[in-house]
């Protein structure tokens, strides 16, 4: 026990807590206290309420007390015992809140109340025991107590049984009385033992304990036998006495209050023996009063004599599940299952108090444990548990498909256990366990079964194989049917009510099977969905476009359809409404469904027939409702509702139906109406209805049984039965039987029935009117019978009559049997010959006409030929003479024998044909010498050859064909023969007639092809020695490629060419094959050079250990520092080669450089003793100081050298000042000098030049130089100060003109500075002014221009105003939209004003009707720069106008501003704000804003596209770059560039130059982000990913070539196209030696891609993508490559479907025909269409209506 948490603390006096207890529901805990107030608690322990108990007297005084509380077993009312003689029953209600009221009370009148109990099972029945010693029973509902029994001791405790059944009450005089509520005929009480002392605690578990003033713990067994004994006596003085005790809900354990202390006991399960757990000491407890254990065993409350009331823990053990369910083990036997995330719980016990060992969670939902011999499950959202049997295997599978049973699959059986009932329900034995292939039904819907009467229905369907379902009611285990179908049943499932069963087979073909009928029907093919509508008879299912609905399934054929497009996802029934889910792919589509019909089926169910003829007269009349109306009727027919039968007759239209149920019905009211209860059990209705059954037996019996002769008579004569009615009335003797007789005579002859009429009067005597009635009905062998057999004179015309009618009729053997009998012969024969009766024709004409004899057996014979009957014809033929006809009939009648027999005494001219045949049969007979003979008679010794070689006699194989055949027919035969032999994988008997007629060649290709390679090699020693090595090795290139390596081994070493062998191992990896054969056949050394090649191959580390393992210890030095296993190559050069120290050390620092430590790099120079090499490190770095320390420390020389670099460093930095000082303070002025002439900075140089004329390098004539230079203004072009340097020279000389026009001659293609280009042109207008006056106009009208043309509008303006060009500036003004200044300019004079208003309007005009977006053509100016002419007079916020905010940079506002003026505006000002951008430098900003607000079209603006496509795509990275830093740009450019060529498609104004290079871009940008998707995904998208590698080589002039040809090859690489690798990797090595040479693309070699669409231009980068070990290491890998026979560096190729010419892989044009292919949008690759249109053009949409290898899209989508 563990305190939890104390209720209510102690008081400082007595105030004892007299009773405790929970209610069953474990939600209250009930404590009454001293001073009479109830408390409640909920289950955690806080106090929720409380109330005052009232004394028995309402007016009397408060002086009693609570002697005892018990909850009721449902948890909703609360008996109280007082001891003012009362127990009050209090209603509480199961919720809080709920209203308190007295609901019971039972008033004693001479003695007080002491204890009571309330058993479990007893819900209406309470006990308590008064002071007298009397027990009794409080009845509730009639609010009276009774006497159970009576003592003469007081009653100090009373307890129930476990079960509920039974209670225990104790007295002062020691004894213990057990009552017991069962009627099992014994006595109801006894007194079961008698205890030591008063047995003031007292409880009944697994056994009974008691507990009183003795220290003496006894537990009594069931029958009052002491079970254990604890005595604590000699401890009294401590524990006082033992005051209370209760056991747990599971009766295991037990727990007894002292003072200050409580004694906890423990079932020991196994011993079968109670075993104290320990004693919890408490102090300042003092005594236990009360205690009471909750009833999911968690929880265990004390109330003491001080008023404290404490909570303990009693559990085992808790432990939380998968983090969303608690155990907590209360008992062995019982856990608490409480899932965390709601706080319910659920409480598992075992039944039969078996330890719980497991307990598994499935679903969330399902609840399985295992105990030692049972199993329990349950479902915790119904909190239904069930404890069932079990010994399984501890691999049973368990099954919740259902929410009523679960499944247990174990060793090939099902077994089915049902929450709530503790046994299983029923057992099957399959291998199907499948939720498709088993259906459960339990009461789910009433059943015609439960119909009439059987309380349950449950049936499950399963499959015992795949073609047989086997339905079993699991009530009484018996088979209802057994359904054996002709193909794979893949689908099953029965309806709700278990009576028919819907299954699907394998063909998509749906069926139905009625299990009351036994019958199937096919309800649909091509099904590819079914399912029952919930809780209904009605089926939905679908066939590809069709979604079939039926709603009365026992009538199949009607079904209603709907067109759906997509496929039924589920069936929905909730809130009156059906609906089936179809996925349309995009959209989920509800069909709903008719509720009615389908509430219809509920009806029929329930036999509610008024409720479904309502619900069918709402509905029109279709097939669907015929169905229902036609079922309805007769479910009402077998119920005898002949009303309603009556209603649905008259709704199907069966109006004589309807009429006689009608008339029925009026019987039946007529019957009732004459006192008859039910009118449906009259007789006439009876009648009636057997009448309508057509069981006219029984409706005669009903009619006969109550004397209604007549009417049975009546019946018959109305159904025309007249038999039937003839015989009632010959039976009741009645007179009219003759008049029956001839009425039914007349009857018969007027309707045609003549035969039956003549064996009436045959049966009366009257023969000769019976034979011309027969023949009047055409029966002339019943009247040629009758003639026969009757006693009668016969007539001559009489027996032509009855002969002429028999030829008639086709009996010509009867009609020849009465010809012959008037002796009309020839009628006779010709007859029998007509009926075939040969026999008898035969006979009379050997009696007759015996010429006629021959041609009668052949007649007969060709009858039974016809007649398949071929042995019979033999002798029918050989009786005719017909040998040959016989010989035929006996061969196909397989008579071999006779048919010998006759050939064999035939001419050979007769019987040549037949022989072939019968060498054939002795053949198959294994008859080989007569098989032998025939052949040679049939002149076909070929024949006999082939029998003789297949069954392997060649003995006579030779013999036959020697004898028969010529020498080259023979060869023929013998080679055709060997042939099939090879076919039939004779290969053994074919090798010897190869070799027997000397074609060894051929024996040796038959091995070859059938790869017996052993056998070849034997036979090319034998007869073709010379190309035996030849062979050798091609067998091994042979296994080698189907990876057979130690076949291949070995034949390469037996063909001498053991090299070949190792080079196939290292191409493999398998380099311990590889270094064994070359040990073996090469030598040591060779095994080395093999084993360093490994080393490469592993790289690293493992390397480097793997040269130290096979004593190459300089190669493993080298190696690890290759590999950065620095440590390692210092241990073997210290230990192996310490001359190899110096170089390593130096490595190290080269690779502690590349790294970024620098002074560890630093040491390791020093150490290499290269201290050159870390100045330098230093240098590069700028790390001045430490390059002079290390200068000044190691390397004096090198000082100057360093301070060379610093200048230059500063150089480089424009810090010519600092560079000047350090050049002179080393020595070095010419260096200065230079420095300042290449700056172009004369005077500096000049300076320089003049004051170290004497220093090294300069000399006297330098100076002169430099002003000669500087007078020509010699200047670099690249140097903006120097674009003036000629103007101002002039400038300077005074010709003013030629200065002019040197500043004119700079334009914006020699700087894209338009400041810069400013500042000139403004230079060139100032000389005009001051010094040119004749050119002022022209100079200013230039400038001005070409500052419109830069997007100086405002300042071209002005020049122009400056010469009075007032129209021109006007026009300047407008262009760019400044309105207000060309207003107030227009002022000037009236024709500009006017002027200026007239632009103005048009411009209005123009911008309402273009309107604007993203597609318009209005921003063709702004990307040059210009500001847009609409709105600009606009301003902002702040008073700026729009071209204010462009000038400035302020983009937000500038924005802000042209969107209040139109699209077209903004535009303008979106390509002007990307323009600027993109000149800045900031090419993502640029792409972000045309994201953001659009991307206007026009040939200016789509040539800014194309730039900053151009620029982002064409960015140089690194391999070490994330993918991070570069993908994001590609992926908004991607975007970005699909807007624009979207726009450009639609707007069909695009040139389509721009358009193709717009898709270019795209594709390139779409590739790289597919690229790094597929590489994301890993090795299943490795396929893809090379395809798109490749696909990237299209674009190697926009995308950095040596990055797209290096990735290609490595992917080619990794995918094993070694070839294309090949051809990539040169390809990179080439590009890499051009970047490094900064040479052209164009001195590459193109050879191998000649005829492909890889661009030969490349985009060159300064920086290289690839490391330079990286680099080493692919051109490592090719060089080894180039060595390998078996890879050629070629590309992959493919045919062209249209001119079948052969194409590289990849190239989207085919190099013959010219023709295109559309790219795939997943790899880029070409898709290949042979016949009919390829996709349409939009390729980047999506991948549903683009350009899609299915192939690919199929990697692309599942894969990945």
């Amino acid at each position: 026990l563990r305190h939890l948490r104390t209720l209510q603390a102690p008081g400082e006096e007595i105030a004892r807590i007299t009773a405790l207890c929970w209610s069953p529901n474990n939600r209250r805990l009930a404590a009454s206290t001293s001073d009479r107030v109830v408390h409640l608690f909920d289950e955690v322990g806080e106090k929720k309420d409380k109330f005052s108990t009232k004394p028995a007297d309402a007016n009397g005084p408060k002086n009693y007390m609570v002697t005892g509380m018990a909850f009721s077993p449902d948890s909703t009312r609360l008996a109280v015992a007082q001891s003012d003689n009362i127990v009050f029953i209090y209603k509480l209600g199961l919720e809080w809140g709920e209203k308190k009221s007295i609901c019971n009370k039972f008033l004693q009148s001479n003695a007080g109340v002491t204890c009571l109990t309330w058993p479990m099972e007893q819900p209406n029945e309470l006990v308590f025991g008064l002071t007298d010693g009397t027990v009794k029973v409080g009845i509730i509902r009639s609010n009276k107590a009774q006497k159970l029994y009576s003592t003469d001791s007081y009653v100090t405790s009373l307890c129930s049984s476990p079960d509920g059944h039974s209670i225990l009450s104790g007295h002062v005089d020691g004894s213990i009385y057990r009552f017991s509520f069962d009627e099992s005929g014994g006595p109801a009480h006894v007194r079961l033992a008698m205890h030591t002392c008063v047995p003031q605690a007292l409880a009944w578990g697994e056994n009974i304990i008691a507990g009183g003033n003795d220290g003496k713990i006894v537990f009594y067994d069931i029958e009052g036998g002491v079970y254990q004994l604890f005595d604590y006596s000699s401890d009294i003085a401590n524990l006082k006495e033992f005051t209370a005790c209760c056991f747990n809900p599971s009766g295991e354990s037990a727990v007894v209050g002292a003072f200050n202390r409580l004694h906890v006991f423990n079932l020991n399960i196994r011993r079968n023996l109670w075993e104290e757990a320990g004693i919890k000491q408490i102090e300042n407890m003092y005594s236990v009063t009360a205690m009471s254990w909750k009833q999911d065993g968690s929880r265990l409350c004390v109330g003491t004599l001080a008023g404290a009331i404490d909570c303990y823990d009693a559990c085992l053990r808790r432990y939380r599940y998968k983090g969303k369910f608690e155990f907590t083990y209360v008992s062995l036997s019982q856990v608490i299952v409480k899932r965390l995330s709601s706080g319910t719980r659920i409480v598992l016990k075992s039944h039969f108090q078996y330890e719980i060992v497991k307990i598994n969670i499935y679903q969330d939902q399902y609840l399985v444990a295992h105990t030692p011999e049972t199993l329990l499950i349950g479902n915790l959202e119904s909190c239904k548990l069930s404890e069932v049997p079990w010994s399984g295997s501890g691999s049973e599978r368990f099954i919740f498909e259902n929410p009523s049973v679960c499944m247990v699959y174990n060793a090939g059986e099902l077994t089915l256990v049902e929450y709530g009932r503790n046994e299983i329900l029923g057992s099957a034995r399959t291998e199907h366990v499948s939720p498709h292939y088993i259906s459960c039904r339990l009461n789910e819907s009433k059943s015609l079964g439960e119909q009439s009467g059987e309380q349950e229905n449950k049936k499950i369907a399963y499959l015992m194989d795949f073609q047989t379902i086997r339905v079993l009611d699991l009530t009484t285990s018996h088979t209802v049917a057994t359904v054996n179908h002709d193909a794979k049943v893949d689908w099953l499932e029965l309806n709700p009510s278990a009576t028919k069963l819907l299954y699907r087979d394998k063909h998509r073909q749906l069926h139905l099977f009625d299990l009351l009928s036994q019958t199937r029907s096919t309800l649909l093919n091509y099904c590819s969905y079914v399912q029952w509508v919930p809780n209904s008879d009605v089926v939905v299912a679908q066939n590809r476009d069709n979604l079939c609905v039926w709603y009365s399934i026992d009538a199949p054929e009607r079904v209603t359809i709907f067109q759906i497009k997509g496929d039924v996802e589920d069936i929905e029934r909730a809130g009156g409404r059906t609906e089936v889910i179809v996925d349309e792919g995009i959209n989920t589509v509800s069909y709903r469904l008719d509720e009615t019909l389908i509430e219809f089926g509920s009806s029929i169910e329930n036999k509610e027939y008024e409720k479904a003829v309502t619900l069918l007269e709402q509905l029109e009349f279709s097939p669907e409702t015929e169905a229902m109306w036609s079922t309805l009727c007769q479910l009402a027919l077998q119920d005898n509702r002949l009303f309603i039968a009556e209603r649905c007759c008259a709704a199907l239209g069966d109006t004589a139906k309807a009429m006689y149920l009608r008339k029925v019905n009026e019987i039946a009211e007529e019957a009732e109406r004459s006192g008859l209860p039910d009118g449906a059990q009259h007789f006439k209705v009876q009648s009636e209805m057997a009448k309508l059954e057509k069981h006219f037996e029984r409706a005669e019996q009903i009619l006969l049984e109550q004397g209604q002769v007549e009417e049975a008579m009546q019946m018959y004569q109305e159904l025309h039965r007249w038999d039937e009615a003839i015989a009632i009335s010959e039976s009741k003797g009645k007179p009219e039987t003759e008049e029956l007789k001839t009425s039914y005579l007349q009857w018969l002859l007027v309707t045609g029935q003549e035969e039956r009429a003549a064996k009436l009067k045959e049966k009366e005597g009257d023969i000769e009117t019976a034979i011309q009635l027969y023949l009047q009905g055409g029966l002339p062998a019943r009247a040629a019978a009758l003639v026969q057999n009757q006693q009668y004179p016969q007539t001559p015309e009489m027996l032509e009559t009855i002969a002429a009618a028999l030829s008639k009729s086709g009996l010509h053997e009867k009609a020849g049997n009465f010809f012959e009998k008037l002796n009309m012969i020839e009628r006779a024969l010709e007859s029998y010959r007509k009926g075939n009766a040969y026999r008898k024709a035969v006979e009379l004409a050997r009696r007759n006409f015996p010429r006629e004899v021959v041609q009668l057996e052949l007649e007969w014979g060709n009858w039974l030929v016809s007649q398949k009957q071929l042995d019979a014809a033999i002798n029918h033929f050989i009786e005719a003479g017909q040998n040959i006809k016989a010989i035929e009939a006996a061969i196909q009648a397989r008579q071999w024998s006779k048919a010998v027999q006759i050939v064999d005494t035939q001419d050979d001219d007769v019987a040549s044909r037949f022989y072939k045949i019968i060498a054939q049969h002795f053949e198959e007979t294994k008859n080989y010498d007569d098989a032998e003979r025939y052949y040679i008679k049939a002149r076909c010794p070929q024949d006999a050859v082939e029998m003789y070689t297949r069954i392997k006699k060649w003995e006579k194989v030779h013999k036959v064909a020697v004898s028969f055949m010529s020498e080259s027919a023979v060869n023929t035969l013998y080679v055709n023969q060997a042939q099939r032999l090879e076919a039939q994988g004779k290969l053994k008997e074919a090798e010897k007639l190869y070799i027997m007629v000397k074609e060894p060649d051929l024996a040796i290709n038959m091995y070859k092809k059938n790869r017996h390679y052993d056998q070849m090699i034997r036979l090319v020693a034998q007869h073709r020695k010379d190309l035996l090595s030849e062979t050798y090795l091609h067998l091994a290139q042979q296994l080698e490629a189907e990876n057979k390596f130690k076949e291949a081994e070995r034949h390469y070493v037996d063909g001498n060419d053991w090299k070949s062998a190792v080079n196939m191992y290292r191409a493999h990896d398998m380099w311990d094959d590889a270094i064994r054969v070359a040990k073996t056949h090469g030598g040591v050394n060779t095994s080395r050079q093999v084993a360093y090649a490994w080393a490469v191959s592993l790289g690293g580390e493992a390397g480097a250990k793997l040269l130290t393992k096979f004593g190459l210890i300089e190669q493993a030095i080298d190696y690890a520092t290759e590999s950065g296993a620095f440590d390692q190559a210092f241990q073997l050069a210290r230990s192996s080669m310490k001359g190899k120290l110096p170089d390593v050390h130096l490595k190290h620092a080269m690779f502690l450089e590349d790294e970024g430590r620098f002074r560890e790099a630093e040491e390791e120079f020093i150490n290499a003793k290269k201290p050159k090499e870390a100045i330098e490190m230093y240098i590069h770095q700028q790390d001045w100081p430490n390059a002079l320390r290390i200068a000044e420390n190691h390397d004096p020389n090198s000082r100057s050298d360093v301070m060379i670099a610093k200048a230059r460093s500063h150089m480089d930095k424009k810090d010519f000042k600092q560079a000047e000082n350090i050049f002179v303070e080393v020595g070095k002025a010419e260096l200065a000098v230079k420095m300042y002439k290449d700056a172009r900075k004369w005077d500096d140089a000049i300076r320089i030049a003049k004051s170290h004329e004497n220093s090294p390098g300069i000399g006297s004539g330098m100076v002169y130089e430099l002003q000669q230079e500087k007078a020509r203004g010699m200047s670099a072009p690249d140097a903006q100060q120097d674009l003036m340097a000629p103007g101002k020279m002039w400038e300077e000389s005074g010709d003013y003109s030629k200065a002019i026009d040197a500043y004119l001659k700079i334009t914006s293609s020699h700087t894209q500075d338009l400041e810069y280009l400013e500042e000139i042109w403004e230079k060139a207008v100032e000389l005009a002014m001051n010094h040119v006056h004749g050119r002022i106009t022209e100079v200013v009208s230039e400038v001005s221009r070409r500052l419109v043309d830069i997007g100086r509008f405002e300042q071209a303006a002005e020049f122009l105003e400056g010469i009075d060009s007032h129209k021109e500036a006007i026009d300047v003004y407008l262009r760019a939209g400044m309105w207000d200044k060309a207003r107030a300019l227009g002022k000037t004079s009236a024709q500009l004003e006017s002027y200026v208003e007239d632009m103005m309007k048009r411009s209005s005009d123009a911008r309402g009707g273009a309107g604007g977006g993203a597609g318009g053509q209005g921003s063709t100016n702004a990307a040059r720069g210009s500001v847009p002419v609409a709105g600009v007079g606009r301003t902002s916020s702040s008073g700026e106008s729009i071209q204010e905010l462009a000038k400035r940079g302020d983009w937000e506002r500038c924005l802000q501003v042209a969107k209040k003026m139109g699209q077209e505006a903004v535009d303008q000002y979106v390509v002007l704000h990307a323009a600027s951008s993109f000149r800045a430098g900031e090419s993502m900003q640029a792409v972000r804003v045309l994201q953001q607000h659009g991307t206007p079209l026009g040939a200016s603006n789509v040539a800014l596209y194309k730039q900053i496509a151009k620029e982002i795509l064409g960015r140089g990275r690194t391999k070490a770059t994330t993918e991070g830093t570069w993908l994001p740009p590609i992926q908004e450019l991607r975007e970005v560039l699909y807007k624009i060529w979207s726009a450009m498609r639609t707007s069909g104004g695009a040139d389509a130059g721009d358009q193709r290079e717009v898709d270019r871009y795209l594709q390139a940008a779409h590739l790289l982000c597919l690229q790094a998707s597929c590489r994301a995904r890993g090795a299943g998208m490795a396929e893809v990913e090379q395809k798109i590698c490749v696909s990237l080589l299209r674009f190697c002039d926009i995308l950095p070539a040596d990055r797209v040809f290096y990735e290609a090859g490595m992917a080619c690489k990794a995918a094993g196209k070694l070839n294309q690798a090949f051809v990539f990797c040169n390809r990179f090595l080439d590009i890499c030696d051009a970047m490094e040479e900064a040479d052209s693309s164009s001195m590459i070699e193109n050879t191998d891609f000649e005829g492909t669409d890889v661009p030969f231009e490349f985009n060159l980068q300064e920086k290289a993508f690839v490391p330079e070990n990286d680099r080493e290491e692919v051109r490592d890998w090719v060089l080894q490559l180039s060595m390998d026979k078996k890879v050629e560096p070629v590309l992959a190729t493919r045919s062209c479907f249209k001119c079948n010419a052969k194409n590289y892989e990849a190239s989207l044009t085919c190099s013959g025909c010219n023709m295109k292919f559309k790219p795939c949008v997943v790899t880029g690759y070409p898709v290949m269409r042979g016949r009919g249109e390829l996709p349409p053009d939009e390729v980047f949409v999506n991948f549903h209506n683009g350009s899609t290898s299915f192939k690919d899209f199929i990697d692309f989508t599942v894969k990945g």
